[in-house]
């Protein structure tokens, strides 16, 4: 199993998975021809994907899913409320699948665990997908982890974690209070040190790749959030990990698992 983070953040997040067998999409938040372009820049075809998942309706996280599953008559696997939510920039999907939290899906030979998780949406979710033992979780827009977050990331041997924002950087930066309080609310996104203490509880010695996602581009750096992250897997005495930061602009290298 492998996968690319073909774009992460507020402007759009993707993220592609393969296996021999299977090719989908998690979240399809940028355009379908941006899709297309940034599968072609790491050498996939974008005709020969099975299927997307949604985690959950905001735009960016599903924009281009519809344009993608009409055009190649693929499966949309989401949650009620992402669908019913989601309906107006989704349009009418040719093969939507309901995906309730907690269940266990199989598309070909991936096995995709999904899980709920506390975010200002409708019934979102995360997902681990799993092959042969080896365990890929994602876990970004989230305001906090919950015990359910924690027991599914557990045991994974790359990770995709949400450090979204620096709370300094946060308070003393430009945003209004409203959207202040959202971000940093229970139900908004996790700061560099909630993700570092998220990666406390589920980091173990068979962690080998780290990927810290949908960074903030106002209220975070690199920097900051590596930082939070290297201390995180020093105090749990962890190395070799590969730890990167997804980009917003242009896709991650395949990365095998």
């Amino acid at each position: 199993m492998q996968f690319s983070i073909l774009a992460s953040g507020s402007g759009g997040n993707a993220c592609y998975i393969e296996t021999a067998h299977t090719r989908i999409l998690v979240d399809a938040g940028l355009s379908g021809r941006e899709i297309t372009r940034r599968l072609t820049r790491v050498g996939i075809d974008v005709e020969g994907l099975d299927a997307i998942f949604l985690t959950h309706e905001h735009g960016d996280h599903i924009r281009g899913a519809g344009p993608l599953s009409r055009r190649l008559g693929i499966p949309v696997y989401l949650s009620r409320g992402t669908l019913e939510r989601g309906e107006r920039s989704l349009g009418k999907l040719p093969d939507p699948r309901i995906v309730e939290a907690g269940e266990t899906i199989t598309v070909e030979d991936i096995r995709v665990e999904t899980f709920t998780k506390c975010h200002d949406a409708s019934d979102p979710i995360g997902l681990v997908c799993g092959l042969n033992g080896k365990r890929f979780g994602m876990a970004t827009d989230l305001g906090r982890s919950t015990r359910v977050v924690e027991e599914h990331l557990k045991g994974c041997q790359a990770l995709l974690l949400e450090f979204n924002h620096d709370p300094v950087m946060l308070e003393e930066g430009p945003y209004p209070l409203y959207l202040k309080r959202r971000i940093r609310g229970s139900e908004g996104h996790l700061s560099n040190e909630q993700a570092a203490h998220l990666l406390g509880a589920v980091g173990h010695s068979g962690l080998k790749h780290l990927i810290l996602a949908h960074l903030s581009e106002v209220n975070n750096n690199p920097e900051k959030a590596r930082a939070e992250a290297d201390g995180a897997l020093r105090r749990l005495g962890i190395e070799g990990v590969q730890v990167s930061v997804a980009m917003q602009d242009q896709p991650g290298p395949l990365v095998k698992i």
